[in-house]
């Protein structure tokens, strides 16, 4: 059960085959082929708040397979995910006293099956694939290592669960759930005494080595390439906090419109049946085996906190929380096997789960087979078609997409909203590209000019209304200028052609 799970959950990320770059992944992209490290500037041309791992990353998977390559990693990502789920079940499983193998195997089959179901519930994101996708097997291996290596008081296993919770945070930031499990499980098996004081310290050693691993690799990387570590430092810590006092001062009626999209996935995909029903349970399971449980709650705590308080609320966000309610219903599912009551609400919420990505699949695949036109991609591709080479394209608005369909470079650093709202608040690094010598041939409005603030929007327009011409608006959607000039310049946005897949386009 739990291979046949495996499978299916790489099977059922196939949408991806269907749909064009998201904006991250374009981004990404970007960002890895014009990568050239400054003393000020950890990339180069553009500005990302995330650290090297996760552009490493998609540098190599398009480097060996092309700029769609990233998603079939992401896809073996997720069936590594359900095979971890289903280990650290049989840790759980014999940490809590299920002796029969075979039923060890059962509970390990409910969990993998459920953890496909929910890894692949086309309500998160059944096309892209980023940070949250590629962190979330690393999370949960890093787990199952850490339950293996405190039961078999194993430095090796706490080594290596040490560098993949690392790793993981090296795909993004807030992906920390397996540095936070492993922390916990190691203190309180020391103060239940379920480990020796010399033991303990092996491991905690061992696991912090691990750890330390991709810090000095990115630390190295950083002296290597000439970029000062307090680049790197802002890049990847210290500008989430500049970027919350943006989200917080500036109010966006998308941003909070999102919050009840998130909540009813939460909702929708099973994820918060298993949160009630761990949390009802949670006194008994805490009678019976107290430290992996503490363990459990303190990870599960801390994702979604990380996904409440993340100020965007993106639905690809819920994907973080995926490896603690796969570990709670692990805890769910033995405590189960041991109780002569033989509980029958976690087979249900197993079957609910499943029967909910299986629905959301249908009507995703059902949705794409009716036809659905990728806006972004066909506005890049109009442009590319009417431009002269050498035109150089800027997209406001944090539509990457747009700008990786056009084929150009941006002679703005900033491919995403959130960074451009925190790093140039008055739009002056704006209004010196449109003014100066590189200012582009063609401008995309992707976002009204003042949809954050009116802070520095009207020398934008200013310029826009002197130097550009208002040629087309895409799919009555995207407003598109170019530099004024003699010659009538036509583009022609295709808004009826579906996109049928990543080859055909």
């Amino acid at each position: 059960m739990v291979w046949v799970a495996a499978a299916a959950a790489f099977l059922a990320r196939f949408p991806s085959l269907l749909w064009p770059l998201r904006p991250d992944e374009a981004g990404f992209l970007m960002v890895a082929r014009s990568w050239d490290p400054e003393p000020g500037s950890l990339y180069g041309r553009y500005w990302v708040d995330r650290p090297p791992p996760i552009i490493w990353l998609l540098r190599a998977t398009d480097a060996v397979g092309g700029p769609y390559a990233h998603r079939l990693v992401g896809a073996i990502g997720c069936a590594l995910l359900v095979l971890a789920a289903a280990a650290a079940t049989r840790e759980v499983a014999i940490r809590a006293g299920v002796i029969d193998r075979s039923a060890v195997r059962r509970l390990s089959g409910w969990v993998a099956v459920a953890t496909a179901a929910v890894v692949t519930n086309a309500q998160l994101d059944a096309v892209a694939a980023k940070g949250e996708l590629f962190g979330i097997p690393l999370v949960m291996a890093s787990c199952w290592l850490a339950l293996r290596g405190v039961r078999r008081v194993s430095p090796r296993d706490a080594f290596l669960a040490g560098l993949l919770a690392m790793l993981a945070v090296g795909m993004k930031q807030s992906i920390v759930g397996g540095l936070v499990f492993g922390a916990v499980l190691l203190v309180g098996s020391l103060v239940a005494r379920q480990l020796d004081r010399e033991d303990g310290l092996r491991c905690a050693a061992a696991a912090l080595a691990g750890a330390a691993v991709p810090v000095v690799v990115v630390v190295g990387w950083t002296v290597a390439a000439g970029v000062r570590l307090e680049t790197l430092w802002y890049a990847v810590v210290s500008f989430r906090s500049d970027a919350s006092q943006v989200i917080a001062t500036q109010t966006s009626e998308a941003a909070t419109s999102r919050i009840w999209v998130l909540l009813l996935i939460f909702l929708g995909t099973g994820m918060l049946l298993v949160v009630v029903l761990f949390g009802v349970r949670l006194r008994s399971l805490l009678r019976h085996d107290p430290v992996p449980v503490v363990a459990i709650t303190v990870m599960l705590g801390v994702d979604l906190v990380g996904v409440a308080l993340s100020g965007s609320y993106w639905a690809p966000y819920l994907f973080v929380p995926i490896p603690g309610l796969a570990l709670a219903l692990a805890a769910l599912v033995a405590h189960d096997h041991l109780d002569r009551m033989r509980h029958r609400v976690t087979p249900v919420v197993v079957g609910l789960v499943v029967v909910s990505s299986i629905v959301a699949l249908l009507g995703w695949t059902g949705a794409w087979v009716r036809g659905r036109v990728p806006v972004e991609v066909r506005t890049g591709q109009a442009i590319a078609a009417a431009a002269s080479p050498g035109d150089r394209v800027l997209v406001y608005g944090g539509r990457a997409d747009i700008q990786w369909a056009t084929g150009a470079q941006s002679p703005y650093p900033y491919l995403w909203s959130l960074p451009m709202r925190t790093l140039d608040p008055g739009l002056e690094d704006l209004e010196a590209v449109l003014t100066g010598g590189s200012m582009p041939t063609w401008f995309v409005e992707a976002t009204f000019i003042n949809a954050w603030s009116e802070l520095g929007t009207e020398p934008i327009t200013s310029s826009l209304l002197r130097k550009y011409e208002l040629v087309g608006t895409a799919c009555d959607r995207y407003r598109i200028y170019h530099l004024n000039t003699v010659e009538p310049v036509r583009i022609d946005v295709d808004c009826s052609t579906p996109f049928r897949t990543i080859w055909g386009r």
